[in-house]
């Protein structure tokens, strides 16, 4: 009887055949561990041959620092405080008044110095009054114009560098011409006065010694209202009433508010490509979210490496680390469309993140740095 658990046997074979089948030909499994190592070796080589790349086509760095100028406002004359004009952090424009000192006694060496005039005209049988208003008009005239230069000045700088528009040039130009034609007339007013002494009056030592008195007298009281220089911010204001300033000691800080930029510090072989006038992309920490245009205005030409002489001779700086740390440079950069394109958000000291394009911003390096800096301008909202 045949057993019905046993296959038939296929014809044309032989019966052990199908009692023992031919054994499978199976191999070990490969190992990927040289693929996967293969494959973070060319991921290290490309992410270096990037990071390289982008150091000359596309630097960056977040050590950027947003900068301006700031100045101590100190008084010309001594005095005592009378009255604080202007708040902690207040915006001020050129000429504002910012606190004032006590003018009695500069007042009574106005009327010193006239009263010696006077004395001093009574010799040619004259009178001093048409003198003393010509020199005070020639005093105020000289201030005015003083104040006028200084922010003139400032604004044909950032003209110059194209920060500011024409228009503001023109202007500042015109307030020039403006304040010389009032100091003009005012000086012509002063030599009518002066003739009318007379030829022994006119070139007399003892009046023109008094006129000159008198001039000083005269602009040491003007001086007595301390003004803003031009437009800013005036901060960190600790000046009270009854407190004495000494003549050319700081009384308050102010910071230009129209000539402000940004320095980033880059590794010095970040920089061989970096020249004047790259377009650049800013980040500020105080406005997330935001890309600002900007451009290179000047690389520092040098930095202090911190080596100190002793006796004479440069002082040895031994080192434990392996590598020496990269020395950074200061970059200067300015934002496109001048001060006006600043957020008012950004405060000075305010971090900042720059990305330099030195080849323009089409190429493949660019456009992945400011796909970077994009993605950065978001996190930025969480620290």
């Amino acid at each position: 009887m045949t057993d019905k658990s046993e296959p038939p046997v296929p014809p044309g074979e032989p019966a052990d055949a199908a009692a023992n089948p031919a054994p499978k030909d199976v191999s070990p499994p490969r190992n990927p561990t040289g693929l996967i190592a293969l494959g973070v070796v060319l991921l290290l080589l490309g992410l270096t041959i990037v990071y390289a790349l982008s150091d000359r086509l596309a630097p960056a760095s977040s050590r950027g620092i947003a900068s301006a100028h700031v100045a101590q406002i100190a008084p010309r004359v001594s005095g005592e405080v009378i009255n604080v004009l202007v708040p902690d952090d207040a915006v001020v424009q050129a000429g504002d008044a910012l606190f004032t000192l006590d003018a009695r006694p500069f007042e009574l060496a106005v009327r010193q110095a006239e009263a010696s005039l006077a004395s001093a005209t009574q010799g040619v049988d004259a009178s001093s009054a048409s003198l003393v208003a010509a020199q005070a008009a020639v005093t105020q005239a000289r201030t005015n114009l003083d104040t006028v230069r200084a922010d003139a000045d400032r604004t044909f700088r950032l003209e110059d560098r194209g920060i500011v528009a024409k228009a503001q040039g023109e202007n500042a130009r015109a307030r020039v011409k403006d304040a010389e034609a009032r100091l003009q007339t005012a000086e012509a007013n002063l030599a009518s006065a002066r003739a009318q002494l007379g030829p022994k009056g006119a070139d007399n030592p003892s009046i023109l010694a008094a006129a000159a008195q008198l001039e000083r007298a005269q602009y040491d009281l003007a001086s007595t209202t301390v003004r803003a220089p031009h437009y800013g911010v005036v901060t960190n204001v600790t000046l009270t009433a009854g407190q004495f300033i000494g003549a050319g000691n700081p009384a308050m800080t102010f910071i230009d508010a129209g000539a402000a930029w940004i320095t980033v510090d880059l590794r010095e072989n970040q920089l061989q490509a970096v020249a004047a006038g790259d377009p650049v992309h800013l980040l500020f920490d105080a406005v997330p979210g935001q890309i600002f245009d900007g451009r290179v205005q000047s690389v520092a030409w040098g930095i202090n490496p911190g080596r100190t002489a002793q006796g004479g001779l440069v002082v040895n700086q031994p080192s434990n680390r392996w590598f020496e740390p990269a020395r950074r440079i200061p970059v200067r950069i300015e934002l496109n469309g001048g001060m006006e394109a600043r957020p008012p958000q950004v405060r000075v000291g305010g971090k900042v993140h720059a990305v330099i394009f030195t080849a323009g911003t089409g190429n493949p390096i660019a456009l992945l740095a400011r796909g970077l800096q994009w993605a950065r301008s978001w996190t930025s909202y969480l620290h």
